[in-house]
């Protein structure tokens, strides 16, 4: 079994899998993934952190902060985009993982990815929930606290937090085409709000505001790059939907490196403005910046749109979470690893409607039952974890497939994914110690998991011993087949 751990799987046979009950819609393109990564990218970030770094760490630096994190991020978005394009396969780094380092380590990282999005769903639906519940306060329809609030803070239920995740949820479940739609619109006006802030706040700039420019030395413009990279991750999300575009070799580095080439020219652009309206201490005292800065100039209506805005970038990025994390939970499913149960399409809607619904039922549950500051601490070190393993990944497979096409070639390899390696372990350590230790214990589940359940179920122990019937890579057609890693003679299956 040591050995068989890290077995891996071939692209062709992946490739293969994915036509399995008929597959997904394939109907996205550069620009509906581009959306789709500022629909996940643009929230929190740009309303709530940019206060509390410039605040707290950066001052009137953030916009180097920014620059810092962008390109700490960049080198693992073009790791990924590399992947991407090589294999369109829904997964994510679980994918990547079980191709590049074998099954072992993608369990790992898709035990990690698992957590990391189940978290960040409710994390984020809480957050809508209380913004929800100050619009409807501001209405004059404020709802019972009881019904807002966790039951450790005082309530009974945060109901609107789960009610935001079935409907993100039956929206998904309808297809892609639909999802895609609905975020588009959404990402549409949130971008709107932003273009109103900005053109609001130019005006009000004082450059008095930017002196001192750097306060907290540059040790606080690098503490301030841990605390806002957070805002880029949600790019990765981005290639969870590998299955259902139309041609991914080249819209999904596109559409990975355009989001987030937008979203840091807005954050850049919004934490200038932002610093030069109000004196960046002023920040200490509000989770809601760029509103605040609307209204000490007097612009109250702006807050207000700002206020909306934030609904909806939350939403959105609830929106292609919930995606995210049905796709990873499917390809798990359908490799095996979990109950094949959940790794399903619906002939219908071509959607795996049953992962999706077990998230649904997970994640609202702990939206509603569990304040956000438990849930929301895990979410970041699942994230470096996955960018870590990804950037990894590429190295390995270069050295074990040179000669492989690679639509997108990550550039300066191994220097940039040995930068990504190191910039995203060095933001592990910072993490809290607590929040380290309540991760080593979800990897320990994990384990048992794997070696209890996983390992004997993988197609891959069952094609082993013969037992996997009609496997999809058997049935796939023969002329959407591609080179394996290692152009395996007999076997699809590597070792």
């Amino acid at each position: 079994m040591s050995k068989n751990i890290f077995r891996t799987k071939s692209i062709n046979q992946l490739l293969s899998e994915t036509k399995q009950d008929g597959g997904m819609n394939r109907v996205l393109g550069t620009f509906g993934l581009t959306m789709l990564g500022i629909g996940c990218i643009v929230g929190t970030g740009i309303f709530v952190l940019t206060g509390i770094a410039a605040a707290n760490y950066s001052g009137p630096a953030l916009v180097i902060s920014f620059i810092i994190a962008a390109l700490a991020c960049g080198c693992a978005a073009l790791c990924y985009s590399e992947f991407a394009a090589m294999i369109p396969v829904a997964g994510s780094a679980y994918t990547y993982g079980y191709v590049a380092l074998g099954e072992f380590w993608a369990w790992v990282i898709g035990w990690d990815l698992i957590l990391e999005y189940t978290l960040a769903l409710s994390a984020v639906s809480i957050g809508w929930s209380g913004y929800f519940g100050n619009i409807l306060t501001n209405l004059g329809l404020a709802l019972p606290k009881e019904f807002i609030t966790a039951p450790e803070e005082g309530g009974l239920i945060n109901l609107p937090a789960m009610a935001i995740i079935w409907i993100i949820t039956l929206i998904n479940m309808k297809g892609i085409t639909q999802s895609s739609l609905v975020n588009d619109i959404i990402v549409v006006i949130k971008l709107a709000v932003v273009g109103l802030f900005i053109a609001l706040g130019i005006s009000h700039v004082e450059p008095a505001n930017w002196t001192p420019f750097m306060p907290y030395g540059w040790s606080g413009v690098f503490t301030g790059a841990s605390v806002i990279f957070f805002a880029y991750i949600g790019f990765d999300a981005v290639s969870t939907a590998a299955e259902e575009v139309k041609n991914p070799q080249k819209d999904l580095p596109r559409g990975i490196i355009l989001s987030l080439i937008i979203c840091t020219i807005l954050y850049i652009a919004v934490s200038a403005i932002l610093t030069g309206m109000v004196p960046y201490l002023q920040f200490k005292t509000t989770a809601a910046p760029v509103a605040y800065a609307l209204q000490l100039v007097g612009y109250h209506w702006g807050a207000a749109a700002v206020s909306v805005g934030a609904i909806c970038g939350l939403t959105s990025v609830l929106l292609v979470m919930s995606l995210g994390q049905s796709r990873i939970l499917f390809v798990m499913s359908r490799d095996g690893l979990l109950p094949r149960f959940f790794g399903h399409i619906n002939k219908t809607t071509k959607t795996p409607v049953r992962s999706s619904l077990l998230v649904a039922i997970v994640s609202s549950i702990l939206a509603g039952l569990v304040p956000i500051g438990i849930v929301a601490e895990m979410v970041n070190i699942g994230t470096l974890a996955a960018f870590i393993i990804v950037s990894a990944s590429v190295i390995v497979l270069r050295k074990k497939a040179p000669d492989r096409v690679r639509p997108f070639r990550c550039p300066c390899v191994p220097l940039v994914p040995i930068l990504s390696i190191l910039f995203c372990g060095i933001l592990v350590i910072m993490l809290p110690t607590v929040t380290q230790i309540r991760f080593i214990v979800w990897l320990a589940i994990g384990l048992v998991i794997y070696f209890g359940y996983g390992y004997k179920h993988s197609i891959i122990t069952k094609a082993q011993k013969g037992t996997l019937n009609a496997a999809p890579a058997a049935a796939a057609d023969e002329t959407a087949r591609v080179p394996s890693v290692h152009e395996g003679a007999h076997s699809t299956i590597e070792h």
